[in-house]
This record gives structure tokens, sequence and C-alpha cells, in this order.
């Protein structure tokens, strides 16, 4: 068989997102059983977007309309997930991390260094999920840069640069354009399928089968 990959799954996630961090998990499993590559492109969406102000802070008093059911409700499903797809987490949810800069950080990196994007990305994940590291801290940023492979300067440059706040602001314009309510989602063609869901309906996205 070709080993060459001709299609492209999309992923739009959040790293604050739990459900993003064992969709990936659950997508890890999928392709190991894939016998040809499957090209995975990602997309950014901004789970906290209703809680920012003018600034681009979060706004923690702001009525999201997520009482503290919906989060003990949120809780029981992550955990039941990682259980499930035998994923050790730290913490189950995380509440007061904006992600906003390391997405800066991840796009602007898919941009300029592909090569080392996807162990960023995953690296972002992991830092938070399993190591219970804030991946709002610079610090936290440069040394999973570093670990990616990625230039000493990167993260401050990239934080330094506005554009790369306006370039992150149009991609969730964009997700917002077609119509991404929530993640994660998969966009496989045509059919699309959202939350982490297991790998064999990964499978029926992708292979129709």
């Amino acid at each position: 068989m070709s080993q060459t990959a001709t299609e492209t799954l999309v992923v739009y996630s959040d790293y604050v997102c739990p459900f993003c961090f064992l969709g990936y998990e659950s997508l890890d499993e999928y392709l190991a059983e894939r016998s040809e590559p499957l090209e995975t492109e990602w997309h950014p969406y901004d789970l906290r977007a209703g809680q920012r102000d003018s600034d681009g802070e979060i706004d923690h008093s702001v009525d999201t309309g997520k009482d503290e059911e919906y989060y003990e409700n949120a809780r029981q499903n992550v955990e039941r997930l990682a259980d499930q797809y035998d994923v050790e987490m730290t913490q189950t949810l995380k509440r007061n991390v904006d992600s906003f800069d390391a997405q800066r950080v991840a796009y602007a990196a898919a941009e300029e260094h592909p090569d080392a994007f996807e162990s960023f990305h995953r690296g972002v994940f992991d830092a938070l999920w399993r190591e219970g590291r804030d991946i709002g801290d610079t610090e936290v940023l440069e040394a999973l840069a570093l670990d990616a492979g990625l230039p000493k300067d990167f993260v401050p440059r990239t934080l330094q640069d506005e554009e790369t706040a306006e370039a992150l602001e149009s991609a969730f314009d964009e997700a917002r354009s077609r119509r991404i309510t929530g993640v994660p989602t998969f966009i496989y063609g045509d059919h699309a399928a959202r939350g982490a869901v297991p790998p064999e309906h990964l499978r029926r996205l992708v292979e129709g089968q």
C-alpha cells in the first residue's frame, strides 16, 4: 500500500479543553491502527471567547450559563473517558487558565516551523493535562518550545508581534464562519464529528465503515 497521505483530517481544538486532549488520545489510537498515513491539520478555537473583555483578558465574572452541576457532569465525563482511553491526567478541569498565548505560539509555529509544530502542540496538551503546568505562563511556553526544537527566541518574538494575535483572531473568526460551536470537532471532507469520540467513530468518519 502507498505510504503517502492523500487526505486531511481537520481538528478544531483548544488546549484548555480536556475533551480535546482526550480526543487526540483517541485519534492516536486510530492512527496506530491504520495501515496508511493520514494527514491531520489543527485549527484553533477560543473556548473562552465569551468571557474576554475589550483588552482580551478573561473576565471570570461573566455568566457563561454553566453552573456547578454542569462542571460536575463534565468532570465525571472526563474521568470516564480518561479511564476508557487509559490516560493518566493530573486534573480533569481547569477553568482559570488562558490558552490564547499558547495558541498564538502554536499557530505561528505551524506557519514558520511546521516540522516542530506537532511536538509543541502535543507538548502543550501534555503540560496542562498530564503534568498540571500553567500553559498561560510564558516561561512554560518557552520551555515547551525549546523541547520541540523551536528557536530560543521564538516565544518572546511571537508574543511581542501583534500580527500573531491578529492572525489568531482571524483563525477564530474562520472557525465561527464554519459554524464550529464546540471542540474537539473533527472534519473529514463533508462530514464532521464533535467530542472526544472513540477510535472506531473516527474510523467511520474517515473510512465510511
